[in-house]
């Protein structure tokens, strides 16, 4: 495909997302250029039509749009220090891990030196990359969403800006995240149960995907009771969750397996019970997750 009318894009970093993220622009058409601190990752790409820069500022100075994939806020510094000159003018996309904090700093950093910044997270794995229901969002500077969402959009066909705020992106990539580690420990113990019975792992799969999907069905309920603060209509209460805590216990024991990453969340459900929740929906673990406000 023709890459004349297209926008050049470099990408830096090129780890297996990175890699991902340059094959969707070469196979979109776009001029790619990269750039990677070790340079053999980037001969596959080569071979497709890349670009390899020899340094960092040559990789700045190809493209008016600069997409880094690294691993935190700070490794995104580190890398593009050297080229601090070359970044003025440009359009910076930073697609990394990091806290809201680090995405404030890092805007500060990029527009300090001239660039425009646009903070995102990619909500999927790379296998995903390009994909129409993959879905990236953004937050920052507006101006470079709408000039380059077209090209963005080849990353995947959900993207969404979510507001001027440079650290939105990082908001809701910890906050969508936290669900991801507990919920893959728990099908983890749950492998660890059957396989101790002498059954497959591959058994859980089909029913804890429907088991996701019941949970996906009730968010928007829970939703709407934390937003509203009213929790007197539980379809599940503290209470219940409770009861059910012993049981994780008795399963350890029956399997041989380490149980001990729920005390925490039995803690919790013990605090909403003292704090008066125990009849109340279980979305109003969020009120003991908060912390009361600091007096100055």
């Amino acid at each position: 495909m023709a890459g004349d009318n297209r926008t050049p894009v470099t990408v830096i970093g090129l780890g297996s997302m990175g890699r991902a993220l340059a094959e969707e622009f070469i196979n979109a058409g776009h001029p790619t250029t990269v750039w990677n601190r070790t340079p053999g990752k980037a001969a596959p790409l080569v071979a497709k039509g890349a670009v390899h820069a020899q340094t960092v500022e040559a990789a700045i100075a190809a493209s008016p749009l600069v997409i880094t994939c690294l691993t935190t806020f700070e490794d995104t510094q580190r890398a593009l220090e050297p080229a601090t000159a070359a970044l003025n003018g440009r359009a910076l996309v930073t697609l990394n891990s990091g806290s809201p904090a680090g995405a404030r700093e890092t805007a500060a950093w990029a527009t300090g030196h001239g660039a425009r910044f646009l903070g995102g997270a990619i909500k999927n794995v790379p296998s995903a990359v390009g994909a129409p229901d993959t879905l990236l969002y953004y937050g920052g500077d507006r101006t470079v969403f709408d000039e380059y969402e077209t090209t963005l959009r080849v990353l995947g066909g959900d993207t969404v800006h979510l507001g001027d705020e440079t650290d939105l992106a990082a908001l809701y990539e910890m906050a969508v995240g936290g669900t991801l580690l507990p919920a893959l420990v728990g099908f983890f113990q749950g492998a660890a149960a059957v396989q101790a019975r002498g059954l497959d792992a591959s058994t859980l799969v089909r029913f804890t995907i429907k088991w996701f999907e019941m949970i996906n069905s009730v968010l928007p309920v829970f939703a709407q009771e934390i937003d509203s603060g009213d929790y007197s209509k539980p379809a599940s209460s503290v209470n219940l969750f409770l009861a059910g805590a012993a049981h994780d216990e008795e399963l350890g024991k029956e399997s041989n397996i380490d149980v001990a990453w729920h005390a925490p969340l039995h803690d919790l459900l013990k605090r909403a019970v003292e704090a008066g929740h125990g009849d109340h929906s279980i979305s109003a673990l969020v009120e003991v997750l908060r912390k009361p406000e600091q007096i100055a």
